[in-house]
């Protein structure tokens, strides 16, 4: 089996584009290979420390891969953020970067058409896989409406704003309401409860199962949104949502059996069989005899470390991103999966 340190590709930076005066979005090209992705996923970069430690961080991507547009991420410079603001700081063009490849759950599905209306509410930096997929709606599925929600400090924080206006050509498709903090008029500063239920009367949205939502913003934004739109009739599994800021527990839940369990791994033609127990999750174990799972958030937050489990089963401690309806299809996450009642058998 592959070790980790040999499953990453070579990118360089190509072009720097300031987007506001915290933002900007860094143009790459793949020096050994190509990245597959979709538009709404992200990038997972792997840093090395100088003590010879790896480092993953994830940055969304505000290219559409379906309009053939060069791989771009878009990076805000948080304060205490370790590599946004080296990126933003002191990344030139020409600076390589390595990447173990673009995944997450943020996309359209495979047969967008079959929604009439598509609903996205962004705030911030949340606006950057949010902007990859409208671009890709209004250009590819002419027959779906879009109504954008943006939140933001004020115009000239907000990322984008001005090729989100230059979209103004599509106004029988693009509906957008940009709300801004500083705003005098509480109605136009935050989305709210009441707001946002304004919101929809306006634009006459639908809750039925023709509409789709996405949400891309910080944690008590999104959580409020989803309680709002769940209590509006909308069922969870046309609720989109986009995990910024990991979260870690302070305590993670024990799995119901914490007895050591074979765990035999599949990716392509190689297998690899190891031992697992709690506390160690499947990943973790993995990790410490060098076999490789893609990986990045390492809490349930993000998806990167999917796999299908084929026999057996998986218990997950923290679980963000998988439907109900995915789990029963055996799909699991490794990060804060433990198999549990006997082995088991996945597939990445």
């Amino acid at each position: 089996m592959e070790r980790a340190a040999l499953a990453t590709k070579t990118l360089k930076v190509v072009d720097i584009i300031s987007e506001t005066a915290d933002t900007k979005s860094f143009v790459l090209e793949c020096t050994d290979g190509k990245i597959e992705y979709k538009a709404g996923q992200f990038l997972t970069l792997v840093f090395t420390r100088s003590n010879g430690e790896q480092a993953r961080r994830s940055y969304s991507i505000s290219s559409s891969p379906e309009l053939d547009e060069p791989l771009t991420i878009t990076v805000k410079r948080i304060v205490n953020g370790e590599y946004s603001r080296f990126l933003n700081d002191r990344v030139k063009v020409g600076h390589l970067l390595q990447t173990i490849g673009a995944s997450g759950f943020f996309m359209l599905p495979e047969n967008p058409e079959q929604f009439k209306r598509i609903i996205f509410m962004a705030a911030g930096s949340g606006i950057t896989p949010v902007y990859a997929l409208i671009k890709t709606i209004l250009h590819l599925h002419p027959s779906i409406q879009v109504l954008l929600i943006y939140s933001n400090t004020s115009r000239q924080n907000s990322i984008f704003v001005n090729q989100l206006q230059l979209l103004s050509k599509y106004a029988d498709k693009l509906s957008i309401e940009f709300l801004f903090s500083r705003a005098p008029d509480a109605i136009k500063s935050r989305l709210s409860p009441e707001s946002l239920e304004m919101f929809m009367r306006k634009h006459k949205v639908s809750y039925s199962g023709k509409t789709l939502f996405y949400v891309c913003g910080p944690a008590g934004y999104m959580r409020m949104i989803t309680y709002r739109l769940t209590a509006l009739g909308v069922v969870p599994g046309r609720i989109k949502k986009e995990i910024f800021h990991i979260q870690h527990p302070k305590v993670r839940p024990e799995p119901p059996d914490t007895k050591a369990h074979t765990v035999l791994l599949i990716r392509k033609n190689e297998q690899a069989s190891f031992s697992v127990q709690y506390p160690l999750t499947i990943l973790q174990a993995a990790k410490l005899l060098d076999i490789h799972i893609p990986y990045s958030c390492e809490n349930g937050q993000c998806g990167t470390c999917m796999a299908k489990c084929l026999h057996g089963t998986v218990w997950m401690a923290q679980n963000e991103v998988l439907l109900d309806e995915e789990i029963k299809n055996g799909l699991i996450l490794t990060c804060t999966g433990y198999p549990i009642n006997g082995d088991v058998t996945i597939k990445i």
